[in-house]
């Protein structure tokens, strides 16, 4: 039985510490500032950003097609983000990413967290007059959704989110589970 406990911890200790799961939050505001580094990554910001367009790359440019958001948050007239925007990713040098259901925020509740302080962003996700009538376990839910993990499978260009995404669901669900709480403070995130 001995022998089995120091072969596991043998195991073990060839990992990396920085490959092992962050320790969770103790609190809400905690597990929220965790998924920060996603919020503002260009995979979040490019659709999250001020405007009626989105943008692109890992600069922040403005999509290079003069795309509009229109009044379903898909593209305006024949300028549709399904035009070229796939339900996958598609193979090649730079082509147009993809996910099911590829949108803008509408404009009702356009959901833009550029130049919000971390706090604000925080009060905006849990607002339903502001994140499309969703209440806080949606917003959960909507984290899981193809559009949003898109982040971590970007294709060719766009880099990846800097977080593990079971890392990044737990921190958002430990947020929730602890109802949701704010950081306080004025931290501002970059701008695209």
């Amino acid at each position: 039985m001995r022998n089995a406990a120091y072969v596991v911890a043998a195991f073990l200790l060839t990992f990396p510490a920085a490959d092992l799961p962050a320790a969770p939050p103790k609190d809400g505001a905690a597990a929220f500032e965790a998924i920060i580094p996603v919020l503002r990554h260009p995979c979040c910001m490019n659709c999250h950003s001020r405007g009626d367009f989105p943008r692109e790359g890992d600069d922040g440019h403005q999509h290079t097609m003069q795309v509009r958001r229109g009044s379903d948050g898909k593209g305006l007239d024949s300028v549709k983000c399904s035009t070229c925007h796939q339900n996958h990713n598609l193979a090649g040098t730079h082509p147009p990413p993809g996910a099911p259901d590829w949108h803008l925020p509408p404009p009702q509740t356009p959901m833009l967290w550029e130049g919000l302080t971390d706090s604000q962003l925080c009060e905006l996700l849990k607002d339903p007059m502001q994140n499309g009538h969703r209440s806080i376990q949606q917003i959960v839910e909507h984290m899981s959704t193809p559009l949003v993990l898109w982040g971590w499978i970007p294709g060719e260009g766009p880099s990846a989110v800097p977080m593990k995404l079971c890392e990044f669901q737990d921190r958002v669900r430990d947020w929730a589970a602890n109802g949701g709480t704010c950081p306080v403070g004025e931290s501002v995130g970059a701008q695209p």
